[in-house]
């Protein structure tokens, strides 16, 4: 039975969703390639779950060729690679810079996160190390976040 109570909340719900853009109200969909034998990404994938993404995970013996296709320069690589919205994602980027990315659309190829830093999203044992977030397209590199 419907309340009045039950009514005005679930019409000021659908009010306050039809106020956000588009793309707020849908969870963007990342598309991470993976080798089966690395657990780290998996953990990176959580952390991406976690913050409102859609994470799809393809399995993939070699993930050179994917780094490759995508733009990946080789002095950016780390254990993944992935995609959302067009951009690439290299290694363990945490997922504020990627709502960041997907807020300011940058002419730019996607965003990395060289090697494993420690203290990176899915890279949490140990004490955290600094470490950087780059931006890329084609072999032009520029610091995006610090953390």
């Amino acid at each position: 039975m419907m309340t009045r109570r039950w009514f005005m909340l679930v019409t000021a719900a659908a009010l306050a969703g039809s106020a956000l853009p588009a793309a707020a109200q849908q969870r963007p969909k990342v598309t991470m390639y993976k080798n089966p034998a690395c657990g780290c990404c998996g953990e990176w994938a959580k952390h991406m779950e976690s913050k409102g993404f859609v994470v799809e995970t393809r399995m993939v013996e070699d993930v050179m060729p994917v780094k490759r296709k995508f733009g990946v320069p080789d002095t950016l690589a780390s254990c993944h690679t992935a995609e959302v919205e067009g951009y690439a994602l290299e290694g363990h980027v945490p997922a504020s810079d990627v709502w960041r990315l997907l807020r300011e659309r940058p002419k730019v190829t996607g965003l990395a996160v060289p090697g494993m830093p420690v203290g990176s999203p899915g890279m949490e044992q140990g004490p955290p190390q600094p470490y950087a977030t780059i931006s890329f397209r084609g072999q032009q590199t520029r610091v995006f976040a610090q953390h």
